[in-house]
């Protein structure tokens, strides 16, 4: 296998779709992208299928925030099926607790009124200060959640919120595994991404140098491309 036409199975986080991607997927010529529907998905088990179907044997993952936590838990459900595993602004400890709770108003707010859109103070708990005037990334954002609405917001929450610890797991995983974080993200600590990295058989821990928060593809798409390159040049033949 070479870079050059790698299949890598693209899993979005909460009420993303494949625009996640758009600003990264560019910087990524020649590789074969496929996505995931995380959308499309109402239930936990229905996630689950969603990754199986849309993935092939042997895959490489790519997930982002809840994307990659949906990708550990099937990577540790089903090693063989995982050729190799990056995982971009998470934690497969789960949710903070502040995170949580926010999550919990957002959700009572939500079954008693109708959804608008993002936030602006949403955006701030996402985005690096420097991003949030940058139309190029808060538009995909925003326009996103207006898409994809009320409904998909409930049902991901609802049934995401509760989150198994799979710190002492991941040492089953032997694929190489990229993680990659950043110092700026308000939603994902940067220990728990090095306690990873250290449990973890064939990792390589990334933080990104450039100014982002929590949506790495969208705000250093650059940077992440970099990484990615040069992530599966040290993993596929010559």
């Amino acid at each position: 296998m070479t870079v050059h036409g790698t299949r890598l199975d693209l899993i979005p986080g909460t009420l993303c779709d494949e625009r996640m991607w758009s600003r990264l997927a560019p910087l990524l010529d020649g590789y074969d992208l496929h996505h995931v529907p995380l959308h499309q998905a109402r239930t936990r088990e229905q996630m689950r299928e969603l990754i199986a179907r849309h993935s092939v044997p042997k895959t490489n993952l790519v997930g982002f925030s809840l994307g990659a936590y949906l990708a550990i838990e099937y990577a540790v459900a089903h090693p063989e099926r995982v050729s190799t595993l990056v995982l971009i602004a998470n934690s497969c400890k789960g949710l903070l607790p502040t995170e949580i709770e926010a999550r919990k108003r957002i959700v009572a707010m939500l079954e008693k009124n109708a959804y608008s859109g993002m936030t602006r103070h949403r955006l701030r708990e996402l985005l690096h200060p420097d991003h949030m005037t940058d139309a190029s990334i808060t538009g995909v954002i925003q326009q996103m959640a207006v898409d994809l609405g009320k409904d998909v917001l409930l049902a991901q929450f609802t049934t995401t919120i509760d989150r198994v610890d799979y710190m002492d797991q991941l040492h089953t995983l032997s694929f190489p595994v990229l993680v990659v974080g950043a110092e700026g993200d308000q939603l994902v600590p940067a220990a728990d991404l090095r306690d990873m990295a250290a449990r973890l058989p064939d990792a390589r821990l990334e933080m990104v140098g450039e100014p982002t928060g929590h949506m790495i593809p969208l705000e250093a798409p650059g940077a992440l491309a970099a990484l990615l390159h040069a992530f599966y040049r040290s993993t596929t033949s010559p």
